[in-house]
């Protein structure tokens, strides 16, 4: 519980020093929100006009988007430079953390906080279209409510797991942009549509290797198709669990690597 005070407590102190430029944080929190907007205008437009993509509807399709798209931006509210790691490695500045009397990556995830209204607010509403649609359709039923909160926290888990193995790399790389660009970018814009689009080399990568596919997908084969049974849930929760383990243990043997810059 103390740990937790102090993340919140340090939470609130970064996200204070940004809010002394105003302009900047709700033009920034603007911006994100119209490039997220766009992008899937782009997807539901093509899907509008051509129907149903391989069984999943526009609905079906939309309700995998926000999924995702709420777990992205918790776990990059509240661990945003895990993400950015690589500055801290190239410029010394993981140093003075490391000095601090709190774990380093307590330490990191309070820095440069930014809340993600716009990407929250959207993922949101698409679930809330998704959803009410695919009610009155019958495809779902008010159980699926609480068990997409639950998909919503296990994914969150996930994704923050697979940022923190990618930012843990770079205590051996150093310059992670370009992985960061396959482990994180790639494989969430891939998971915002069925895995079943793609070969089964590439669902592969993105269930075992990159497991995104449970951030929403897999989880999403019972709550839509009643696919898997209650199994698919067990298992995603499982993975959030074995990656978030698997991610700390790396994050901590890379730390133990590490070496100053001397800047």
């Amino acid at each position: 519980m103390t740990t937790v005070k102090l993340y919140v407590l340090l939470l609130k102190a970064s996200l204070r020093s940004r809010m002394q430029y105003k302009f900047n944080f709700v033009f920034s929190i603007m911006m994100a929100g119209m490039v997220q907007v766009a992008e899937f205008l782009m997807v539901a437009l093509v899907m509008m006009k051509f129907g149903n993509i391989k069984g999943w509807s526009l609905y079906e399709v939309c309700y995998l988007y926000g999924v995702i798209m709420i777990s992205k931006a918790i776990y990059r509210t509240f661990a945003s430079d895990v993400h950015h790691l690589e500055k801290y490695l190239v410029s010394g500045d993981l140093d003075p953390l490391l000095i601090r009397p709190l774990p380093v990556l307590l330490a990191l995830m309070t820095q440069n906080v930014r809340i993600l209204f716009a990407e929250v607010a959207q993922g949101i509403i698409l679930l809330v279209v998704a959803m009410n649609a695919l009610m009155v359709s019958g495809l779902l039923g008010w159980t699926a409510i609480p068990i997409t909160l639950l998909m919503i926290l296990s994914g969150t888990v996930i994704l923050f797991a697979i940022g923190l193995a990618t930012a843990a790399a770079g205590f051996w790389l150093t310059r992670i942009e370009s992985l960061q660009n396959m482990t994180e970018d790639a494989s969430q814009t891939a998971a915002r549509y069925p895995l079943s689009l793609y070969p089964k080399w590439l669902q592969g990568i993105l269930l075992v290797l990159i497991p995104v596919g449970f951030v929403n997908y897999m989880p999403a084969l019972y709550v839509l198709r009643g696919q898997g049974g209650a199994i698919m849930l067990w298992g995603t929760a499982g993975v959030a669990v074995a990656a978030l383990l698997l991610a700390m243990s790396f994050w901590k043997l890379g730390l133990s690597r590490y070496q100053s810059t001397g800047s």
